[in-house]
């Protein structure tokens, strides 16, 4: 199972909230109830339910969708 991640947008350097959010998960079935997550809880699901965590790249500038 694998469990991917990347890091939240509109968090700034020094905030206090949590910084991921889970992206996808494949190989099997698990329920999320939250929507951000530190970095910390998704080793610990991740360890318990025996996955992998891939942490995704950020997306570059030239890439987004601008509106």
């Amino acid at each position: 199972m694998k469990i991917y991640v990347r890091e939240r947008q509109k968090v700034g350097e020094g905030v206090e909230s949590p910084k991921y959010r889970i992206v996808a998960v494949t190989g099997g079935e698990i329920q999320v109830e939250a929507t951000h997550f530190r970095k910390f809880e998704i080793e610990q699901i991740a360890k318990d339910v025996k996955a992998e965590v891939v942490f995704m790249k950020p997306v570059a500038d030239e890439h987004k969708k601008k509106k």
